[in-house]
């Protein structure tokens, strides 16, 4: 497997003929608030999607476009400030407008453009506002303004999140670019809060959803910060194949190449979107090893990364283990109580909580030391099969109260 994939700079402006453009409508007040993806040629292109069942239109317009295409796009259009989510057939109807909008000022058939949006949900859209902003972003497109991409599809995010990686590929430097938005609401089920990114790789739809969908369980499917799935998750990926490399139709060691390097651009924006957590104060790694099955990994992770208990006690670097055990217990992970080991780390330390379902004494002094750093690694050890996951998550701190209490004002 090919392991030589570095981080560069760029975020989506690091691939090859891909154009990028965020602009101030005026749905939110002063911030950027719409942005637009645009690849020079016709990329093959996949999505995964929010597994709520209350969907936002422009979700349901992507999927009807990416169906209609064969998975083929050369656009992404993103407003952010309104989710046109609970919107009935007016929103269904303006979601559509958004993607005509962007296929007239482009030259492209319709079906060729996916449109997003975030935001407060139940409010229509803006229309005339919409409009005339998708006319100046078109306009405004560049091969350098990622960033700009990045900050209009913000919400509560306190920073813009980008990235690019790049890797050798059938002799082939292949670059992947993405940029994220998320704070809140973000506990992904199939998707990630809005993942947007491209790549100048050669392959199909086909191979792109495979991609996407192995990548996506194993990075954005893996972080909470507050157990929320949202209405408006989505994920999406467009290669356009100007890197030249032969193209991959099939699971041979250029597709995992390109896994690898999709995969750290992923885990790195994922990673960013906790960081951001709303009133976050900590960056908190569960690793569960030893299971029986990767699934059982998986529920027992995720469990302790929504346990709301578990997040306050980090929040008041608190070692109280026993909360992070009942995550597991009620995680409907297969385990044995009577096996299981637990530890805690970080540059302060590391301390072994609990061995063969018993608690340990330990240093309070050390994992008070622990828990005071704002990296911090639970281990979850099953003592029960090889099978692992890691999941990501941050701490409840009495600022996500309030920023949530004030959301729509």
């Amino acid at each position: 497997m090919n392991t030589h994939f570095k981080f560069t700079e760029g975020g989506l402006s690091a691939v090859k003929g891909i154009k990028t453009a965020g602009v101030h409508a005026g749905i939110k007040k002063h911030k950027k608030d719409i942005a637009i993806i645009y690849s020079e040629k016709v990329a093959a292109a996949a999505g995964v999607f929010t597994l709520n069942k209350v969907k936002a239109a422009p979700l349901l317009i992507s999927e009807e476009h990416l169906d209609a295409s064969g998975g083929f796009c050369r656009a992404v259009v993103v407003n952010s400030g309104n989710a046109n989510a609970c919107t009935g057939s007016v929103g269904l109807a303006n979601a559509r407008a958004m993607g005509l909008a962007v296929a007239e000022a482009l030259e492209l058939a319709e079906e060729e453009v996916l449109v997003s949006s975030t935001g407060v949900i139940g409010v229509q859209l803006p229309m005339d506002l919409m409009i005339s902003g998708i006319k100046k972003a078109c306009e405004a497109l560049s091969a350098g303004s990622s960033a700009d991409a990045a900050e209009a599809i913000m919400t509560t995010d306190t920073y813009p999140k980008e990235a690019a990686v790049e890797t050798v590929i059938d002799g082939k430097t292949v670059k992947i670019g993405g940029i994220a938005k998320g704070s809140g609401m973000i506990h992904p089920n199939m998707a990630t809060m809005l993942g947007f990114t491209v790549t100048d790789l050669a392959t199909t739809p086909v191979m792109l959803k495979e991609v996407l969908k192995e990548v996506a369980d194993e990075t954005f499917n893996m972080i909470s910060v507050d157990g929320d799935t949202s209405t408006n998750d989505m994920l999406v990926i467009l290669a356009n194949g100007e890197a030249g490399n032969r193209k991959i139709t099939e699971k041979d060691a250029n597709y995992y190449a390109f896994k690898e390097a999709l995969h750290a651009l992923c885990r790195k924006l994922s990673e960013l979107i906790v960081r951001d957590g709303e009133g976050a104060t900590k960056f908190v790694t569960v690793k569960v090893i030893n299971a029986p099955t990767v699934e059982d990994a998986r529920k027992a992770a995720r469990s302790i990364t929504t346990s709301a208990l578990v997040k306050t006690a980090i929040f008041g670097e608190d070692a109280n283990w026993g909360r992070v055990i009942a995550a597991v217990g009620n995680s409907g992970a297969h385990f044995d109580p009577e096996r299981i080991d637990m530890y805690m780390e970080s540059a302060g330390g590391k301390e072994q909580m609990m061995q063969q379902g018993m608690g340990l004494a330990f240093s309070e002094e050390t994992a008070k030391k622990i828990l005071s750093e704002k990296d911090i690694i639970f281990v979850v050890d099953l003592q029960l099969g090889s099978a692992a996951a890691t999941a990501w998550t941050c701490d409840f701190s009495y600022d996500y109260v309030k920023i949530n209490a004030d959301y729509r004002s």
